[in-house]
């Protein structure tokens, strides 16, 4: 049997946690402005029909009395931690899939913690206890049906799908409840009569690989009860990435690098705290139209460097148009490799010599941020000159 732990709101109910004063309100973390969105919403807030990614202003039409805080990703990476630790003393097999999910190989552990329902019941209750929040676990023998069981009942639910109960259950689901259909996936299959995961059935293989191409593969195995995805633990990350959508539209080439130069402290950090070096360094735009850009380049030597990362992102900006103003820009680091992994050393010094000393400033800088807070210390020119007081 697999698990999937899935925390109660979790930025929303972090804040409540630490501010009891907010406790029961309609609250939201997410930006402020006008141009902001909701990064997670509390349940009195699901009540007015606010959900995440929602635009900040579409929620406070819904409710003008609306609470929002500011998102804090070094606390919720905190509690994050706490919890994925508990998660460990139950079974060896834990794979974290985002800050507030994982799922969990029970196999094995009966002995130790009785059957899966117990052993759900026992993680519920030391999560609470240690940590003073809720979370909703599925239990299935089919790991998409686990992430699909922790959904049925939140908050706070505990949702066993026995083996027995397997193909009613698929033959019941709402597709759009199938992990991995979209909106656009939804549409295809509604316009074929498909409504529930057992309608699948019904089609030729290679229609519903025409519409939805690899998906539609695992979509028939899906609806036959087939689920070769196992439990990863450990897996890597694929990428590292940070992105803002802007107060306003700009064509502000220093605007839009002050913001690299935020994004790309806040990458090397992820990058240095996970023990990772990038490759590959790319650059995201979005335009007014909402046209999407990317630009990347693979770096000559692999770095966590927050300079690096940023004067290569300036590069990729500086040789691009900005013929439309941009409403979203964002730097990631992919192609990771451990940062243990042994470097070929060039025969020619080709390294830029100013890389070793910036390095030593990230580690004093990520030092003081851990102890006193990431606002305790910036780069000055992260504080913003008169016209960018909006950013």
């Amino acid at each position: 049997m697999i698990m999937h732990i899935d925390m109660d709101a979790f930025f929303a109910a972090v804040e409540q946690l630490d501010h009891p004063e907010l406790a029961g309100k309609v609250l939201v973390v997410g930006g402020a402005s006008g141009r902001g969105v909701v990064a997670a919403a509390s349940y009195a807030a699901r009540r007015y029909g606010i959900h995440s990614a929602m635009p900040m202003f579409m929620a406070k039409q819904r409710c003008p009395h609306l609470t929002i805080v500011p998102p804090r990703k070094a606390r919720y990476g905190e509690v994050s931690r706490a919890v994925m630790a508990i998660l460990h003393r139950y079974s060896p097999v834990v794979e974290q899939v985002s800050i507030d999910e994982a799922y969990l190989d029970a196999a094995g552990c009966g002995r130790l913690f009785g059957p899966p329902k117990t052993m759900a019941r026992l993680i519920k209750s030391e999560i609470r206890n240690q940590v003073s929040l809720t979370c909703s676990i599925g239990v299935a023998p089919l790991k998409f049906l686990a992430k699909v069981a922790s959904d049925l009942n939140k908050p706070d639910g505990l949702t066993v799908i026995p083996p027995e109960r397997v193909t009613g259950l698929i033959g019941s689901l709402p597709v759009e409840k199938v992990p991995g259909v979209g909106r656009q996936a939804l549409g295809q299959l509604n316009r074929l009569g498909i409504v529930h995961l057992g309608d699948v059935c019904r089609y030729a293989p290679a229609l519903l690989v025409e519409r939805l191409g690899k998906f539609g593969h695992r979509l028939v195995d899906l609806a036959h009860g087939r689920d070769d995805t196992h439990v990863i633990a450990h897996a890597p990350a694929k990428s590292i990435s940070s992105e803002r959508t802007l107060p306003a539209d700009t064509q502000h080439r220093d605007r839009l690098r002050q913001h690299l130069l935020a994004q790309s402290q806040d990458v090397g950090r992820q990058l240095r705290r996970q023990g990772y070096l990038a490759r590959t360094i790319t650059l995201k735009l979005k335009q007014s139209d909402f046209k999407q850009i990317t630009r990347s380049t693979t770096l000559e030597h692999p770095s966590q460097s927050s300079e690096t990362i940023f004067r290569t992102g300036v590069g990729l900006l500086d040789r691009q148009p900005l013929g439309t103003p941009i409403r979203l820009i964002g730097i990631g680091a992919s192609t990771l490799i451990a940062d243990t992994t042994p470097q070929q050393v060039s025969l020619f010094e080709t390294a830029d010599p100013t890389a070793k000393g910036w390095e030593t400033v990230d580690r004093v800088v990520d030092r003081i941020a851990d102890r006193f807070g990431q606002s305790a210390v910036h780069r000055g020119s992260l504080q913003p000159p008169d016209d960018m007081a909006m950013d």
